[in-house]
């Protein structure tokens, strides 16, 4: 079937509906190419995604050094569209009933957003009560925040609890008026959903901001990235989670290269079936297909044949997503 990808418009993403769904793809690319059209720059990817029979919803996010209030804005908008594509599915007649549990759905993140996919899996560890989730946050930021900013994470945190609650509530009775169906929501977060780290870079304020002076004086006035390096890696450590995730790393990466080391090194995920390290640069993963040709102006090869690239790279991604959901059942 030569399906043709096209997005449209829903609440701040951008969705192409799949006529007959097995699962939904959440894709948050990198910096720049994140916020300034993602269904270009990586148009190759998620053709191929979507060929293997995904919904494919590109979440954005605003350049922004606090993470936690962009990592809750996205969790927000997966609530926002889930209803819709129920909706959407039944006006065009498509099938609906993979998105009647959450678990048919996944991440994947390029560069910095594997960041935001990270902090969402960490938070689905936190205490559902407000005074253990409370003591949570406070162990996990006492030694590199003030108090002022403990408390601000504390409060950011608490309300997207609680509007995610109510929300999660909301969806199950209007998709219930929409098909009549039950929706199996297993978590506020994203518990039990796979997810895939393409060239992950959990950076701090230097990667942003040059010169390196510059970044240290944003971070004394206590204004740059947050949660730091450190802060993410704890979250993520101490989550115990993270058990059904594959991470693609690229030999030429300098970005992504501490990252990728800090999960097979320290963290020790995932296990080596679910870790790729493919030939190539950090921006491999976009690219635009002309005619039998693959072209990425940002990375090298600039051309490749479409069986060139695939073997490169799709064809590892689309293997290890569904090893991933094979794991997950």
């Amino acid at each position: 079937m030569n399906l043709k990808l096209r997005f449209k418009p829903v609440s701040h993403s951008w969705v192409a509906l799949h006529p007959k769904p097995k699962g939904v793809i959440q894709f948050i690319a990198g910096a720049f190419f994140g916020t300034f059209g993602p269904m270009l720059f990586y148009r190759y990817l998620l053709q191929s995604l979507f060929e293997q029979g995904y919904t494919i919803i590109l979440l954005p996010f605003n350049f922004t050094f606090n993470h936690y209030v962009e990592a809750g804005f996205l969790m927000r908008e997966q609530y926002e569209i889930l209803p819709e594509l129920v909706r959407m599915a039944t006006v065009k007649g498509y099938d609906y009933e993979a998105y009647l549990d959450d678990k048919n759905f996944s991440w994947i993140g390029h560069s910095l957003g594997c960041k935001y996919i990270s902090l969402l899996e960490g938070f689905t560890a936190l205490p559902p009560e407000p005074q253990d989730r409370e003591q949570s946050i406070r162990n996990l930021l006492s030694k590199t925040s003030d108090e002022s900013q403990i408390e601000s994470v504390i409060a950011d945190i608490n309300i997207l609890f609680d509007e995610l609650t109510r929300k999660r509530d909301e969806i199950k009775k209007l998709i219930y008026t929409y098909v009549h169906k039950n929706i199996n929501i297993n978590s506020v977060f994203i518990k039990g959903q796979v997810s895939i780290l393409l060239a992950p870079a959990i950076a701090d304020t230097g990667s942003a901001i040059r010169p390196q002076f510059l970044a240290d004086l944003i971070d004394n006035l206590g204004w740059g990235v947050k949660p730091t390096v450190e802060e993410t890696q704890h979250l993520i450590k101490d989550s115990g989670l993270f058990n059904i995730m594959g991470l693609v790393c690229f030999k030429s990466d300098n970005i992504a290269k501490s990252t990728c080391e800090w999960f097979t090194n320290i963290l020790q995920k995932p296990p080596k079936d679910f870790r790729k390290t493919l030939a190539g640069g950090h921006l491999i993963p976009l690219g635009i297909q002309f005619s039998k040709y693959v072209i990425n102006f940002f990375d090298k090869p600039l051309i490749e044949s479409v069986q060139e690239r695939n073997k490169a790279f799709e064809h590892n991604v689309i293997q290890l997503l569904e090893e991933l959901k094979e794991k997950s059942r």
